[in-house]
């Protein structure tokens, strides 16, 4: 495991000996409240909170070393490090505090160093679409032969992932990493960190179009993931086949290329797709000349490129394709998943899919309630932020969709209004829209409407707090 020698090794530069001596680090955190025993806490400065204020916090929960930009009020020792002269790993007192010029630089630099010590094959995944779930497939096919590691929740930043490869042992042999894309320059970072071999590449759409900036753009900001991959046969990159602007990818990589769709094209194919409701998918897998039946509990015909991702990283490691989707066929290969069946008020289910949304996400969330036996399909759709100069295409395209798909729709926010008039200018009559500005007045009025059969989406970015909709519809508050 990663110990507090390796990490004064990694803040040397390299100019100290490796060692591993000291006490071991049991993991990173930059939130004092997560901390436990044996962390290394990071001091960070931000907009309304600073860590440095709680680095007391950290160590009474147990944390033992700190990375801080100054010195702290306390009784713990502070080593000034940035002069480069290093202390005995082994004769430091727990806890202590180690200052070094930039902490988050010094988080990335230990996370670097001690993915470099660990002969591990990483696994890089990002896309506009698809990550988390994903990632979570690919972990689960991964696991049933080889000892894995994987970001958990979102930890898919210049934070979040260091924060997982401080996890990283020795033993791990494969780890699965979220890679999330904001601005130029994101995904290279995270990958002279991370030094992934396999690259999975979902799709490219405008999400977060704000920040950003164009299609192109953003296709060029998920593309640095396959131009940092090693080339082949150690590198893979795992590319969408129905996607023309992520196969574009394949002339800018010199790794491996392994394609994965529905369509001819595709090396890895998905064929006869069936659903079942909240029972999950199945498909013939059509790869090498062989026909693999599937069937997964993934929810959603969109699910099925999760499916194929997953498969696809699992058959690049050296697993047969059956192994890898029977693998998937496990009740824990559904754990993750952002998108939540919830028991309702009076009867109903609520598909709890609040905590993001873009116009391809809402879509295959719409399709996905379409396809469930109900008596009224019910959406509650809230805005969808930072699409930038797709904002109102984005919303009138989930809108049409909506209007053919659902029998009462429920808008909140300002921006959603587009969605309510796209879905009436396609069809659906104007009483079964209903606009709101607030949570708490859709939620009222969704209390009254709920009955027995329904199964009503609730979708809509993180900001919009559609989350607090869902527990009050759920019926353990009724």
């Amino acid at each position: 495991m990663l110990t507090l020698g390796h990490a004064l090794q990694a803040l040397a530069g390299g100019r100290a000996a490796a060692t591993g001596r000291g006490p071991l680090i049991s993991g990173g955190c930059v939130d004092s409240r997560a901390a436990q025993p044996g962390m290394l806490f990071v001091a960070l400065a931000g907009a309304h909170l600073d860590g440095h204020d709680f680095v007391g916090e950290a160590f009474a929960k147990g944390a033992t070393v700190a990375l801080v930009q100054r010195a702290v009020n306390g009784p713990w020792p502070v080593l000034d490090i940035t002069g480069g002269l290093l202390p005995d790993p082994a004769a430091c007192p727990q806890p202590v505090c180690l200052q070094v010029p930039d902490t988050l630089k010094a988080l990335q630099n230990i996370a670097a160093y001690w993915r470099s010590q660990c002969s591990v094959r990483v696994v890089g995944i990002t896309g506009s679409v698809g990550k988390s779930s994903t990632k979570e497939a690919t972990a689960t096919v991964l696991a049933q032969r080889f000892r894995t590691l994987k970001s958990s929740g979102n930890q898919n930043n210049e934070i979040g992932l260091p924060l997982t490869l401080l996890q990283l042992s020795r033993a791990h042999e494969r780890a699965v990493l979220e890679m999330g894309f904001y601005v130029a320059g994101e995904i290279t970072q995270l990958c002279d960190i991370a030094r992934p071999q396999v690259g999975v590449i979902t799709n490219v759409y405008a999400v977060h179009a704000e920040r950003a900036g164009s299609l192109a753009d953003i296709a060029r900001g998920k593309r640095e993931l396959v131009d940092a991959l090693p080339a082949a046969p150690d590198g893979v990159a795992i590319l969408n086949a129905d996607e023309p602007m992520v196969m574009d990818m394949a002339a800018h990589t010199r790794a491996r290329i392994v394609t994965y769709g529905m369509g001819a094209a595709a090396q890895l194919r998905a064929s006869a797709l069936e659903t079942y409701g909240l029972d999950g998918i199945g498909f013939q897998l059509e790869h090498a000349g062989q026909r693999v039946p599937v069937r997964v509990p993934l929810i959603g015909r969109h699910s099925v490129y999760t499916a194929l991702r997953a498969i696809a990283v699992g058959v690049a490691e050296g697993m047969p394709a059956a192994a890898a989707a029977a693998a998937l066929a496990q009740p824990q290969a559904r754990d993750g998943l952002r998108l939540k069946p919830v028991p309702g008020l009076h009867g109903s289910l609520i598909l709890d899919d609040s905590y993001n949304a873009s116009p391809e996400s809402a879509v295959a969330a719409l399709d996905l309630l379409a396809e469930l036996d109900a008596v009224r399909h019910i959406a509650v759709l809230g805005d969808m932020r930072e699409l930038g100069a797709y904002e109102r295409a984005g919303h009138d395209l989930v809108g049409r969709h909506a209007g053919a798909r659902v029998q009462l729709l429920v808008t909140v926010g300002q921006r959603a209004r587009w969605i309510a008039a796209a879905a009436r200018a396609a069809g659906l009559a104007a009483g079964a829209t209903h606009e709101f500005e607030t949570v708490e007045r859709a939620t009222e009025f969704m209390r009254m409407q709920l009955r027995a059969g329904d199964v009503a989406l609730v979708k809509g970015s993180l900001v919009m707090h559609l989350d607090g909709l869902v527990r009050k519809l759920a019926n353990k508050d009724e």
